[in-house]
């Protein structure tokens, strides 16, 4: 199968397939690249002029089963397009994926208005989910989450999610002013996930 890779649809990592899904986003993070103009991770150009439909992404995936897992990524948040997220996993999983995986800031449920994480059962495999903040206030500042009560809205994302996918891990940025590196460890060990830390300006 013939892999897409303009517009930046697929990418590759090490041996993972990121399909980027959008480039809207449910958060106006200070950190992000994109809002320093910058549109590029590890020499893929992200920015799209459309967003991609559910036959290309399938496409972008090329052959699942070659690697080690099928990520949804890129400089926007994928559950913005969580219906077409999950035909896409469902189309890879079935031609062989070994694991699928979402990177998400965890605002899925506060924005759709509901409780989306039981449609992840037997789809998606592992969630990445974004908490650069030990409380609201210092989530805040380097987040600019456009509705209130986002910090809170993540934490109860993760307690949902964990019941319906088999591997939750919350990360943060180490390096972002204020942010307590320990302290977000200690959330996730409190949700029952596991914890990754990430280091600013190391993106992807």
């Amino acid at each position: 199968m013939q892999i897409i890779d303009t517009p930046a649809v697929g990418y590759t990592i090490r041996n993972q397939r990121y399909i980027n899904v959008t480039n809207r986003c449910t958060l106006r993070c200070a950190f992000c690249p994109k809002f320093n103009k910058v549109w590029e991770v590890k020499g893929h150009g992200l920015r799209m002029r459309s967003e991609p439909c559910v036959e290309e992404m399938i496409a972008a995936a090329g052959n699942p089963a070659l690697w080690d897992e099928v990520v949804f990524c890129g400089l926007g948040e994928p559950t913005l397009r969580l219906d077409e997220v999950l035909q896409v996993a469902e189309a890879v999983r079935a031609a062989g994926a070994r694991r699928v995986r979402i990177n998400t800031d965890g605002l899925a449920n506060l924005i759709h208005g509901k409780d989306v994480t039981p449609r992840f059962a037997g789809l998606i495999d592992a969630l990445s989910v974004s908490l650069n903040g030990q409380d609201p206030a210092v989530y805040d500042v380097h987040c600019r989450p456009p509705q209130t009560g986002a910090w809170a809205a993540v934490l109860d994302f993760v307690r949902r999610a964990r019941r319906h996918v088999p591997e939750v891990t919350l990360t943060a940025i180490d390096g972002l002013p204020g942010l307590d590196i320990v302290a977000c460890e200690c959330i996730a060990r409190d949700l029952g996930v596991n914890f990754r830390r990430r280091v600013l300006d190391q993106v992807g």
